[in-house]
């Protein structure tokens, strides 16, 4: 990790990889939409609207796993000082908001016709709905002193204390009674759903990853090289 945390590494890094990135995000969302909507079958009760788990699913795992990794960055970042962990969390947290935010909007068009209303105070629900609020404080802390130093060491304190909230999302369906069914991948018993409905999930799973890497890539790159300009404009106006 300490070989990676330098800038001019990264960069070197990122630049190699973000071509393999894009061209494999690109085809697993081509297969995964072919397979998501035109050969899966239609489940026996929900039929044709069974097709937004290809999208809910996905993102909601995205939503956690990204909260998840912007607190290890987070965690890094306070107790090792890595260059980049902090940038890192900074760069993730939009687009874990917007997985978020995706993952309760197809939800909400999920169980309209599941549950026959757009939202309930269901366990799951309100603790991914937290899930975007810790996002939406993530960011705002970032921005909401004058010393970047600040923001940065109190936006990771919140991301750090708000992890209890992943396990409450991931086994709410367990602890409480509510309308959301049990796991039906991560299973002791292998998966539940059948394996024509679990190819397209998967390769809309790497397509939400691909993205994700190829966006966060971009973001830190973009970031480092600001970091240049300015420091090469405060080197002019001093110089």
């Amino acid at each position: 990790m300490n070989t990676f945390a330098n800038p001019k590494r990264f960069m070197w890094l990122s630049a190699l990889l973000l071509p393999w990135v894009a061209v494999i995000t690109v085809l697993a969302t081509a297969a995964g939409l072919y397979f998501a909507l035109f050969d899966s079958p239609v489940d026996y009760q929900q039929g044709e609207t069974v097709r937004i788990m290809y999208i809910h699913v996905p993102a909601a795992t995205m939503s956690i796993a990204i909260y998840v990794s912007m607190a290890i960055a987070s965690a890094m970042g306070l107790i090792w000082k890595h260059p980049l962990s902090d940038l890192a969390a900074k760069c993730m947290s939009p687009i874990g908001a917007a997985f978020t935010f995706l993952a309760l909007i197809t939800g909400s068009l999920w169980g309209k016709p599941m549950w026959g209303t757009w939202w309930v105070w269901d366990a799951r629900l309100t603790s991914e709905l937290l899930l975007l609020f810790l996002y939406m404080g993530h960011m705002a802390l970032l921005n909401a002193f004058d010393d970047p130093s600040r923001g940065t060491k109190s936006a990771g304190i919140l991301c750090i204390v708000g992890v209890i909230n992943v396990p409450i999302i991931k086994f709410s369906v367990d602890w409480w009674n509510t309308l959301h069914q049990p796991a039906s991948l991560m299973k002791s018993g292998g998966p539940a759903i059948h394996p024509d409905m679990l190819l397209p999930l998967g390769l809309m799973w790497l397509c939400f990853m691909g993205y994700f890497v190829l966006v966060l890539f971009i973001r830190m790159r973009s970031e480092i090289i600001a970091s240049k300009v300015r420091a090469l404009r405060l080197r002019q106006v001093h110089g």
